[in-house]
């Protein structure tokens, strides 16, 4: 399996993992004006599905490639370190860029003291589970690739 296939496999599973968390989130009422999929519909005339599909595009494609690259560059860096580095550079760009355009403010000040912790909750966990799954991905294809076929 390329280090590419790793990244969107590990993006995928991080993903899954970020999704559920914020829709558990959501059910639990804990920080309601904190609603990343409302403020992707926000940005424009795209419905509940497409904000849903832009979010594990996002997940998947763009950031799981990153860390496949990160992870050619870096290979002596543990997967976790490796899993906050993007999850630090996600961050900041939502911060400084999808924030505004969403239209709350730089850091999501509009949503309040918890918008940007919130934020940055969720991408901590979403790198540390890319990274996680990024290394367990690597060690399983290390152990096939050293038994012999019977």
């Amino acid at each position: 399996m390329s280090n590419n296939m790793k990244g969107m496999s590990a993006g995928l599973v991080a993903t899954l993992v970020l999704s559920a968390v914020m829709q558990l989130k959501s059910a639990m009422g804990l920080w309601p004006e904190v609603n990343f999929i409302q403020l992707l519909i926000s940005l424009g005339s795209i419905t509940l599905v497409q904000a849903w599909m832009d979010h594990f595009i996002i997940g998947i494609v763009v950031w799981g490639l990153l860390y496949a690259n990160i992870d050619t560059v870096y290979p002596n860096l543990a997967h976790w370190l490796k899993g906050i580095i993007v999850a630090i550079v996600g961050w900041t760009i939502m911060m400084i860029g999808f924030m505004p355009l969403a239209k709350a403010g730089f850091f999501g000040v509009k949503l309040g003291p918890a918008g940007a912790l919130v934020a940055l909750g969720y991408h901590l966990l979403y790198g540390l589970v890319l990274g996680a799954t990024y290394g367990l991905l690597e060690t399983i294809l290390a152990r096939r690739s050293q038994t012999p076929e019977t």
